[in-house]
């Protein structure tokens, strides 16, 4: 791997500071949008489809590009992607604070996507050029995890403290001056590195990774928004499923694939990202329509929402730290098979949310979510980061980003539209209403409450416990369908990473760690995946997470 090394302990560690801090803010980006939802209703008036696409476009936009740019991060250097991808995100940024209505807002979230997709691979990658030591490195993917996870949780409490001063668009100015301080200490502190033998850029591998991954999810969210009645919906999946499998296809006959889809051959790989794509559908949907509940339900205000999810960024924080330390103690198997059930527990606990339930109810279900996720992230970049050689770590990176954007956009497609579809078909209107009135109230809760406002006290009042009584409905409901989600992917995790030889159990990284897969072998000898293999004067040393 070409890289410009950086020996001083102290250096590293700054350089680790602007890896987080570009990863926490791409991480607080797709949030912070959540509290504002209500606030874009009232001023640009989306419409209910719009109003998801606002939501998740980003993710799917990051989702489709990151294996493109991962990629790119390694031919070209992934200190100048990265910090060009900085510069395209405050352009873009503030293009979304001013977007005159919801059309131009959902293309500002897309390039606010495409530029996020050039900082996060290259953000895990650098940790890998910074941190040569893998007990080093352990530590820093725990820090970096932690802030990609409290970014995330972040994201609302920063959107409430915005919005309770000024207009929506502020979120998105937020991400001025971050990018410049990016800037600055990034030129300064973070090595270039990249791979001394890139070959050729394969232009269709990047076209089919796009319209692969774009076209298969967009099928997805409109199946579930409109069902079959649309001919081209499943036209569209269909086509991004083929995209998909060319792809791959490519990838197995390229000397130099853009991909290398033999990483899936290696089941703790595979475990990872699988994990980050369904822990991520089950969170992110449900997350994205809780802060709704929060305000236009609870009527908190804006603060007062962001302050109420504060246990998800607390426990967030703590799971991505305290990773190493468990993986340690427990075993990589354990403790990613827990973490997962955990926050399908987690999730489960909000099938028993109602109008009035108590606060006890909702902060244990967002701690037990915030921890479990911060454990899950990190693990599972660590998963990922030790399988690849080190000449691809911008590409393998992308894959577990990836899985995790995907999934995030997948959450709020296919949770939200549960939510949409319950809404819609309980909701009971009081005779005599308007049927426009009628029609936007079935929109969304935010359209009830508009015609709520327009109705005399009593058909008002009607109106609102019902559209509030509906919704709730539809938040449990899909609440319910996230948890069973994360109970399975917490089995599948058990099963992939169970004791059993691996096949590429003899293939080893530049760190001098045998990748084992579940079996954890050493020297050729099978050990346990939930146990530490005995130490020997010949064996290296490993990263907590591969033992």
């Amino acid at each position: 791997m070409s890289s410009t090394p950086v020996t001083r302990p102290g250096h590293r560690w700054a350089g680790l500071g602007v890896l987080v801090l570009a990863v926490t803010l791409v991480a607080v980006d797709a949030t912070v949008l959540s509290l504002a939802i209500p606030s874009i209703t009232e001023t640009l008036r989306p419409s209910g489809t719009q109003l998801l696409w606002i939501g998740d476009v980003y993710s799917f936009v990051l989702a489709g590009l990151l294996v493109s740019m991962g990629a790119l991060s390694d031919r070209l250097g992934r200190k100048r992607v990265l910090l060009a991808g900085s510069v395209a995100f405050g352009a873009a940024s503030l293009l979304a604070a001013y977007a005159p209505g919801p059309g131009w807002l959902v293309l500002a979230r897309a390039l606010l996507g495409v530029a996020g997709a050039t900082i996060m691979p290259s953000t895990l990658s650098l940790i890998r050029t910074l941190f040569p030591d893998t007990r080093e490195r352990a530590t820093a993917i725990g820090v970096w995890g932690a802030g990609a996870a409290a970014g995330a949780a972040l994201g609302p409490l920063v959107g409430g403290v915005l919005l309770e001063h000024f207009w929506w668009g502020s979120v998105f100015l937020l991400n001025l001056p971050v990018m410049v301080l990016l800037l600055a200490l990034g030129g300064w502190l973070l090595p270039e590195s990249r791979d001394p033998r890139p070959g050729r850029w394969d232009v269709l591998s990047v076209l089919l990774s796009m319209a692969g991954v774009i076209g298969a999810v967009y099928g997805v969210k409109e199946f579930a928004v409109h069902g079959p009645e649309r001919w081209t919906t499943p036209l569209v999946f269909a086509l991004g499923a083929v995209a998909l499998v060319a792809f791959v296809r490519r990838q197995l006959r390229l000397e130099t694939p853009l991909l290398d889809v033999r990483l899936f051959r290696n089941a703790r790989f595979t475990a990872a990202v699988v994990s980050s794509l369904i822990c991520l559908i089950g969170l992110s949907g449900v997350i994205f329509f809780m802060s709704q509940y929060l305000q236009l339900v609870r009527g908190y205000s804006p603060l007062h929402a962001g302050f109420a999810e504060m246990p998800a960024f607390v426990g967030s924080v703590a799971g991505g730290l305290l990773t190493a330390r468990l993986v340690r103690r427990a075993g990589a198997r354990r403790v990613l098979t827990a973490s997962l059930f955990v926050m399908g527990l987690g999730i489960g606990v909000l099938g028993f949310v109602r109008v009035d339930s108590a606060y006890l109810l909702l902060g244990s279900s967002f701690l037990a979510l915030g921890t479990a996720e911060g454990v899950v992230y990190t693990l599972s970049s660590d998963l990922v980061l030790g399988a690849a050689p080190a000449d691809r770590t911008g590409a393998a990176s992308a894959v577990s980003e990836t899985a995790y954007e995907l999934g995030a956009a997948l959450g709020i497609a296919l949770v939200g539209s549960i939510v949409t579809a319950l809404y819609a078909g309980s909701l009971s209107v009081p005779a005599g209403v308007d049927p426009a009135l009628a029609e936007q109230a079935r929109q969304s809760l935010g359209g009830a409450l508009e015609s709520a406002a327009a109705l005399p006290a009593g058909p008002a009042g009607q109106l609102l416990a019902d559209a509030n009584g509906a919704f709730v409905h539809g938040v449990t409901v899909a609440a319910w369908v996230a948890a069973a989600l994360l109970l399975a992917s917490a089995a599948l995790a058990r099963h992939l990473l169970r004791d059993r030889p691996d096949r590429t159990a003899a293939s080893t990284v530049d760190t001098g760690t045998v990748d084992t897969a579940a079996a954890g072998t050493t020297a050729g000898t099978p050990q346990p995946a939930d146990r530490p293999a005995p130490r020997s004067g010949a064996e290296p040393t490993r990263s907590p997470a591969h033992r």
